[in-house]
């Protein structure tokens, strides 16, 4: 499939896109987060990934080499890949989501409908958590010493947000989007931040520099919260050296002197209680626990050692390279009882090799919770008992028939899934 010329916009269009995916040592994961980037029901838009010689493995398997740009980068600094996917993007905003993440079809379209509001510089969109049902991060505000509070929110509709104040409105790195030129213009991300609160200390220069951040609660992407070298896929933690050293050079950035002492006591009685609550849960050794401990000190060391404002700069980016989607915008629901699971599959996978943007529900005769999932080639999943919960805060048991069942499901979606 050819990419249409460059800079040429469809009828009708939004913005140009630059979406920037960055990965490092998670080739599988990337290989799902393309296969929904490449199915978005937006035009015109373009992918950016900056990744390892295992990521650029993952986008030859996937048959987009050419297709999309590619940047190779072995570093594992977050900062400054972001910063060399800026550097390549030619959109007029430019979206990130992580490598193991994946949109919503309508992602980009809710996303960008955020800057249709006056004075607004950024968009940060919902994210739901491993079982694709229950929210990880909606809206929230963050203060000076990096910590995120909650901020209230009602509706579906893009909107302005006021955070109080000392506080900037957060923008989750998985899913949040600029307008090229500001973010080119304040340098992009402060690379002295090779993990954890980089994009929260943009939030707040954002904040310092009287730019408006919206959030388009509608903009949903799913958060796989795959391992790292930090996290095992248990989510038991390796490493806190990472997060010591960024909270460390956050607060010295931000944080007024008189406050950072404290703000550093409750960053280490946070993890602390995290580490003994992983140790008690069985996801931990108590030696493990102790070099823990340890490698947070020898971080909060390393990070009160280290420069902070360390920008790039931005030269002209390289033409916009538009990918054209490979879902035609037609959606096609199937559903069926947990066992007729393979042929409900295989009709699927044959719809969406026509284009179709598939949601497949498949429900057993039981109370068992709900759980959606993207798989390849790009099929939404959703499983569970008819009469079981999906979203986890309702009633554990709900006293409908199969077709009842499925219009509600249907209608969870419809504006995320363009039903």
């Amino acid at each position: 499939m050819s990419a249409r010329p460059p800079q040429v916009k469809q009828a009708g269009a939004g913005p140009s896109v630059s979406i920037v995916v960055v990965s490092r040592g998670r080739g599988e994961s990337l290989a799902t987060c393309l296969c929904g980037l490449t199915r978005l029901l937006y035009a015109p838009y373009e992918i950016i990934v900056v990744c390892d010689v295992e990521g650029a493995a993952a986008v030859q398997a996937a048959g987009l080499v050419g297709l999309i740009k590619l940047v190779r980068f072995e570093e594992a600094n977050i900062s400054k890949a972001r910063n060399l996917g800026i550097a390549e993007a030619a959109g007029e905003v430019i979206a990130f989501i992580d490598d193991d993440a994946v949109a919503e079809p309508t992602w980009l379209r809710h996303l960008v409908a955020g800057f249709d509001l006056p004075d607004v510089s950024a968009v940060g969109g919902y994210v739901r958590g491993r079982n694709g049902i229950s929210y990880q991060w909606q809206a929230r505000s963050v203060d000076d010493t990096g910590k995120a509070h909650r901020l209230p929110l009602q509706g579906d509709h893009p909107r302005m947000v006021t955070a109080p104040d000392g506080q900037a409105v957060k923008t989750e790195g998985t899913n949040m989007a600029f307008r090229a030129d500001v973010l080119k213009r304040m340098g992009g991300f402060d690379e002295v931040f090779a993990f954890f609160l980089d994009e929260t200390d943009l939030n707040l220069r954002l904040h310092q520099a009287g730019h408006a951040t919206a959030i388009a609660p509608m903009a949903e992407v799913h958060h796989a919260y795959a391992p790292s070298p930090r996290r095992r896929q248990n989510r038991a933690v390796t490493d806190l050296g990472d997060v010591g050293a960024s909270t460390a050079v956050f607060l010295n950035k931000h944080c007024p002197e008189a406050y950072r002492a404290g703000a550093i006591a409750d960053l280490r009685q946070e993890q602390v209680r995290r580490i003994w609550r992983q140790r008690r849960a069985g996801l931990l050794r108590t030696e493990e626990v102790e070099d823990l401990t340890r490698g947070l000190e020898a971080g909060l060391a390393a990070g009160e050692a280290r420069m902070f404002g360390h920008y790039a700069r931005f030269g002209p980016p390289p033409a916009f390279l538009p990918f054209e989607s490979r879902a035609t915008g037609a959606h096609r629901v199937l559903a069926g009882r947990i066992w007729q699971k393979r042929r409900l599959m295989a009709e699927a996978e044959a719809l969406v090799a026509a284009g179709h943007t598939v949601s497949l529900y498949l429900f057993s005769p039981t109370l068992r919770r709900h759980q959606v999932r993207f798989v390849a080639p790009g099929i939404w999943v959703q499983r569970g008992g008819i009469w079981g919960r999906s979203v986890r805060n309702r009633l554990p048991f709900s006293a409908v028939g199969f077709g009842q069942r499925l219009r509600q499901e249907q209608k969870r979606v419809a504006g995320r899934r363009a039903l």
